[in-house]
């Protein structure tokens, strides 16, 4: 896919330094020997250096070229631990604890983002969401003027005349179960910035709902509408509309019939969907009835990229995402 192709290439020029915690897991081994070849970024593995080389070892993968890194040992572990207990101080964490926290790849990894010692973070072949999302959320926290950290699936579609040469983005597809107004305006606006930095769109918004522009009256309805105005607000420069069918978001037909002064009705390339369950259960849709490639999730709203892995993900999954996660952080020195 050119996009991709284009991705990579940009991964290639920007040699953001991104760490994988789960040092030892083979898939991100494999991963990491594709990713040092291609040089598509400078990786930091955590782990016990040992451990790290045997498993290299065991399944026939060369890792030269990568640091390795032990949480257990390095020089910085205090530097962190002061670092964490400033940051959570008024929970009551202490200097012992922060460096028994210390011990977990998962804490060692966004110490190592707030610090200035790496530019993103991929983890969760082997670790759940919410324990990849918890010390990020504690320690590197969401961008200025966001308070939602939600996820966004880029949806390669088998037509070109959809979205940005037949690429969509899909939110929040992986977070937010039951998003209010403020989030889902926050969720566009973050999407729209994802969609800008990783596939260079120009972003045109589809705030989705069963209604289009006033066709049905009801709470869900005046949800999307609300959501709308508040991302207006947030970005005025943003093109975005709604509350919209699908239809009228992706038909151009449809959408002049429903919607015709609007800039984004028939011609929109992210869709908002009001909730977690419609989200996630229209990315499958789209990806197993319409025999779409779905890349991501793409975390968004962080401060820092850091993005989760499926616990099923393959080895060119992990690949493409150190390389989304490589031009999520090039975009934030832009």
């Amino acid at each position: 896919m050119e996009i991709l192709k284009r991705v990579f290439q940009n991964a290639q020029k920007y040699q953001k330094r991104i760490v994988l915690p789960e040092g030892t897991e083979p898939r991100t081994l494999r991963a990491t020997e594709i990713i040092l070849n291609q040089k598509l970024a400078r990786l930091i593995l955590l782990g016990n250096p040992e451990e790290i080389n045997q498993v290299a070892n065991e399944i026939g993968v060369n890792i030269e070229g990568a640091t390795i890194v032990d949480p257990k040992t390095d020089s910085r572990r205090g530097q962190y631990a002061d670092l964490m207990v400033e940051i959570r101080k008024s929970k009551g964490l202490t200097k012992e604890s922060a460096l028994d926290l210390l011990n977990d790849p998962l804490y060692f990894a966004p110490l190592m983002i707030k610090s200035g010692d790496a530019d993103g973070e991929l983890a969760g072949a082997i670790n759940a969401t919410g324990d990849v999302l918890r010390p990020a959320l504690q320690y590197v926290k969401t961008m200025p003027g966001v308070s939602v950290v939600s996820g966004a699936f880029l949806m390669f579609v088998n037509d070109p005349h959809f979205g940005h040469e037949g690429i969509l983005v899909f939110a929040d597809c992986a977070v937010m179960p039951d998003p209010n107004e403020q989030q889902l305006a926050e969720i566009a606006v973050t999407t729209a910035k994802t969609a800008k930095a990783i596939v260079g769109m120009d972003p045109r918004v589809a705030m989705l709902s069963f209604s289009t522009m006033g066709s049905a009256q009801h709470p869900l309805v005046d949800k999307m509408r609300n959501a709308t105005r508040i991302a207006r607000e947030m970005d005025p420069e943003l093109k975005i509309d709604g509350e919209m069918q699908l239809d009228a978001a992706l038909i151009a037909e449809v959408g002049r019939l429903k919607a015709p002064n609007s800039e984004v009705a028939g011609r929109a390339n992210i869709l908002v969907f009001p909730g977690l369950e419609a989200a996630n259960i229209g990315y499958k849709l789209v990806q197993r009835l319409g025999k779409a490639e779905a890349v991501g999730p793409v975390l968004q709203g962080m401060a820092a990229p850091i993005n989760d892995l499926s616990r099923g993900c393959s080895v060119s999954d992990i690949v493409n995402m150190v390389a989304i996660t490589a031009n999520q952080a090039a975009a934030l020195f832009e």
